[in-house]
């Protein structure tokens, strides 16, 4: 049974005081096999899922869709139904190196837009969930990605 999720508020909070992600697991069905789009990180080119701050008055998963929209043009559905958490250091000029969690929450792609936010930024790449879970350096979001099987949200 999945409880309907609620808007978070983030009222009178800094985002130094937040330690919480919210991630897009973004795939798509090719020839009855998911495919998990990876992009790059802005600073290091390193293999990663779309993620970010929660945004007040957005669910987790509407907060991981943005994410998904800003950081990588997904135009999709998310569902509400965490797949996992997992852990890194965030690292910033104005918080340091931080110790965040992430919560995963998958989103169906529907289609890529061309022009999205950070589109000079990242870089895109669609890959199979063992090739995905190998590209990234985290590695209980490597065990989510590996693990992925699309079915279990039907």
């Amino acid at each position: 049974m999945f409880i309907k999720q609620l808007p978070i508020s983030i009222r009178g909070s800094h985002k130094s005081d937040v330690r919480s992600q919210f991630s897009a697991l973004c795939y798509r069905i090719v020839r009855n096999k998911p495919q998990i789009l990876l992009i790059t990180s802005r600073k290091t080119g390193r293999w990663i899922v779309p993620k970010g701050w929660p945004v007040d008055g957005l669910t987790p998963a509407q907060s991981a869709l943005r994410e998904a929209w800003e950081e990588a043009g997904v135009i999709g559905k998310q569902h509400d139904r965490c797949l996992g958490l997992y852990s890194y250091k965030k690292s910033s000029c104005s918080l340091g190196g931080v110790p965040c969690v992430a919560m995963v929450f998958p989103v169906l792609v529907k289609s890529l837009s061309r022009d999205f936010p950070e589109k000079n930024q990242r870089r895109r790449k669609w890959c199979a969930p063992k090739k995905a879970a190998a590209k990234v350096c985290e590695p209980e979001l490597a065990r989510i990605l590996r693990d992925f099987d699309p079915r279990i949200l039907h």
